[in-house]
């Protein structure tokens, strides 16, 4: 009996068989007619790949085991001993701890460049600089970056622009479409978008780079499971539909929020006051996601009592999943940086991240309006 099944099967195994030598030799001969080890490939985790390397109209994409290891490929992808990198100063406090405590040991350096100079490289540039890491919306503080000036503007220095993806998804924003090089997304968050699962992805817009992808992906042992690639094969079927509800959603509580005496701002891109509305508005074919973060008075008890109060918005280190949650990026994602950085940057101690999800939005306004009566 011909089995047609019409979800792809989970490859649930570590290695392939082969009938004899000759097959063994069109493995080699003939690169990706096979399969022979699921680190150097598998079924699942291709299709994962595959698919987020249509959405973002790439020449080819690697699926990692977390967006820590997709940031990692991208940066050596490009890099080598000796290389400098520069990096928005906007930027999750993860990548910066990637760039500031490992790479730094294989003797690749990193300049921060604050989000105001980003348009203007040349006093940041070395001989040796190889390429920009930023984010398309920025974590925490969503700030957003304008891809067509950063193209621009990397590429007069001969740069590799290489974008953070992951507040903004491809349903919103699509790098590589802008001139980017690299796009990475932590499938872990929207992609996959159910907190079940931990991935990541990175896609290039030139064929030898996506080669290059390849082999990091399979030399550093990157490649992601196949069960995991498939739960996230998964998620990506009812992205488009999640991003407009958690777009939706979020507008609607920031605009509540904007109203609330004990917020003393709201930093989201979809607010008409917020500095990048309309460039935020233009890139995101008008939706501008579901991550959103507030200013509370800079007092840890107050932040306590608040994150104590929601019961829609439970206290999570991460984000993006269909329920809603918050975070603390001061004490999460950006407590190693220096108290000079995250003053720089405005991560206060009243600073608040809200994951909104996809639940009933009246529900989530009530739930945060009795939060913050009783501060």
């Amino acid at each position: 009996m011909k089995i047609k099944p019409k979800i792809t099967p989970i490859y649930q195994t570590s290695v392939f068989k082969f009938e004899d030598l000759t097959e063994l030799e069109l493995y080699f001969g003939e690169p990706g007619s096979r399969y022979l080890y699921s680190r150097n490939g598998n079924p699942n985790s291709d299709e994962l790949a595959d698919k987020v390397n249509e959405w973002e109209q790439g020449a080819g994409a690697v699926a990692t085991g977390s967006g820590m290891a997709a940031i990692l490929a991208a940066l050596m992808a490009c890099c080598q001993a000796g290389d400098h990198v520069l990096c928005a100063a906007d930027i999750y406090g993860g990548s910066s701890s990637l760039l500031n405590q490992e790479l730094s040991r294989l003797g690749i350096t990193v300049t921060y460049v604050p989000f105001e100079h980003l348009y203007e490289l040349s006093p940041f540039v070395q001989p040796t600089t190889r390429l920009l890491l930023c984010e398309t919306i920025s974590n925490p503080l969503l700030r957003v970056a304008d891809l067509q000036r950063l193209t621009q503007e990397c590429h007069q220095h001969s740069l590799k622009l290489v974008v953070d993806n992951t507040f903004a998804s491809p349903v919103i924003t699509r790098p590589l479409a802008l001139g980017a090089d690299l796009v990475l997304h932590s499938v872990t968050k929207y992609l996959a978008g159910h907190s079940d699962v931990t991935a990541g992805v990175v896609v290039a817009a030139d064929p030898a780079l996506a080669a290059r992808l390849r082999q990091i992906g399979v030399l550093y042992g990157l490649t992601l499971s196949p069960m995991e690639s498939w739960l996230a094969v998964r998620g990506l079927k009812t992205l488009r539909l999640r991003m407009r509800e958690h777009s939706a959603n979020a507008l609607t509580i920031a605009e509540f929020l904007q109203q609330q005496p004990a917020v003393r701002a709201v930093y989201y891109p979809g607010l008409a006051a917020h500095p990048q509305h309309e460039l935020a508005r233009a890139q995101g074919a008008g939706q501008y996601g579901g991550m959103l973060s507030i200013l509370l008075a800079d007092d840890t008890e107050v932040v306590n009592r608040f994150i104590r109060a929601c019961q829609r918005f439970p206290f999570a280190p991460s984000l993006a999943g269909v329920d809603s949650s918050l975070s603390y990026p001061l004490g999460t994602s950006h407590r190693y940086l220096t108290s000079e950085q995250q003053a720089e940057l405005g991560i206060t101690v009243g600073l608040v991240r809200l994951s909104v999800g996809i639940e009933p939005v009246e529900e989530l306004l009530a739930d945060l309006q009795a939060a913050l009566q009783s501060l």
